[in-house]
């Protein structure tokens, strides 16, 4: 990019006054002019902190002092105080009466934004600035390179947008596959969860047939061996009520020779100890 021509112009503007103007006023007027001048001087030997209380003191005595408001912010430009230059090129430019101190300001005001890269906006300041002086061709000079930075400047937004879109959709693709893996892996758990539950149902109902198998699908020789118990049962003499039946008087029997045969070991036992015995049975 070419350097832009800065075009930093000193001038004093004087205010025309009526006889009848208050002698206050033009009082005032004078004393701000005086400060101008002695700012100037100050700038052109390169004091621009003197010059600058110098502007300070002749816009306080004159608010509408367009030549106070445009020096002093040509004096911050010296110093590279871009955003306090363009704050009093922008009050110049408000107080300004003529199309010669409209463009000076407007002029000025496109530089400071060039100088903060806002080439956009410089554009449209250096179009004020020719509205108000077309004949300047350092003003179309400047207007020509601001153009050509601020398509630059609009490409490279472009590329930088496309870019930012393009991380985002990255992103958003990145986290519709998490998900999609998320879900794949939900639906595995519950395959994985459902195939273990109706293996373990498979493994009740195994269970459960081998229960009834053992309890109603015993062998048929077991079967056999219940029948013909049975039919035994059935064929042997019933008792009658109230008399013992000869299967029990039968077990009776053997229970009393089967306690006679102990108590008679028991007997011989302590003849072998040779210690006295009870005669009494213990039953």
């Amino acid at each position: 990019m070419k350097q832009i021509i800065t075009g930093l112009v000193l001038f004093i503007t004087l205010f025309g006054f009526s006889q009848e103007e208050d002698e206050a006023q033009l009082l005032a007027a004078k004393k701000a002019n005086n400060f101008v001048y002695e700012g100037n001087d100050l700038a052109e030997s390169e004091d621009f902190v003197a010059a600058e209380m110098a502007y300070r003191k002749a816009i306080s005595e004159q608010e509408t002092s367009v030549a106070g408001a445009y020096n002093l912010a040509n004096a911050y430009i010296k110093t590279e105080n871009f955003d306090e230059a363009l704050f009093r090129l922008e009050q110049a430019a408000k107080k300004a009466t003529s199309k010669d101190e409209k463009h000076r300001a407007f002029h000025n005001i496109g530089n400071v934004l060039m100088q903060n890269e806002k080439c956009k906006e410089a554009v449209e300041a250096y179009k004020s600035a020719l509205r108000n002086d077309p004949s300047d061709d350092e003003t179309r000079y400047n207007l020509a390179v601001a153009k050509v930075c601020a398509e630059e400047q609009k490409d490279q937004n472009q590329d930088q947008n496309d870019e930012n879109q393009d991380d985002q959709e990255n992103q958003d693709d990145q986290e519709n596959q998490e998900n999609e893996d998320n879900k794949d892996q939900e639906g595995e758990n519950e395959d994985e969860n459902q195939d273990q539950e109706e293996g373990e149902d498979e493994n009740e109902d195994k269970q459960d047939g081998e229960d009834e198998e053992d309890d109603e699908g015993k062998p048929e020789d077991d079967k056999n061996e219940q029948g013909k118990d049975q039919e035994e049962d059935q064929a042997k003499p019933q008792p009658q009520p109230g008399q013992l039946s000869p299967q029990q008087i039968k077990s009776l029997l053997e229970a009393m020779d089967n306690q006679e045969q102990e108590v008679q070991e028991k007997i011989n036992a302590e003849k072998q100890k040779g210690v006295k015995i009870k005669s009494e049975k213990d039953w």
